[in-house]
């Protein structure tokens, strides 16, 4: 049984991630197939149809972690990574895990120095849909 969280996909965030893999070289880049395998068991909707809880490109979400402790990131594509901690990158197994997700939802999160840790998506503070941002 998959115990997967259900994804959800705006056209336009599918649309501008297909394309980015197509320009990714074949079998030597660190997440494109975990990216294509999110991809390809979302449910896709319109842009405008999207609901506001879900996590989609350029959304910034408020993280629980079980300890209570909160954290912030925006899911970026590659080419917007600007080095700062509050940034994550879409071809980041942790970013492609968070694409999609709605709030209350939770992910297995690598913990620094090994093993996992359970994270829980408490807000989606900005979502570009949201916001009326449809031609991003």
């Amino acid at each position: 049984m998959d115990k997967r969280p259900r994804i959800i996909l705006t056209s336009q965030d599918l649309d501008r991630l297909e394309a980015l893999l197509d320009t990714l070289p074949a079998g030597s880049f660190p997440g494109k197939s975990e990216l294509q395998a999110e991809l390809d068991r979302a449910e896709v909707v319109s842009p405008e149809a999207v609901s506001p809880d879900v996590v989609t490109m350029n959304s910034k979400v408020r993280f629980a972690l079980e300890s209570g402790e909160e954290f912030c990131l925006t899911l970026v594509y590659p080419k917007d990574m600007d080095g700062s901690a509050e940034r994550i990158s879409i071809l980041a197994p942790v970013g492609s895990a968070l694409l999609g997700l709605s709030v209350g939802e939770h992910i297995e999160w690598p913990r620094p120095g090994g093993g996992m840790m359970k994270v829980q998506l408490v807000e989606v503070i900005y979502q570009p849909e949201r916001a009326g941002e449809f031609h991003r």
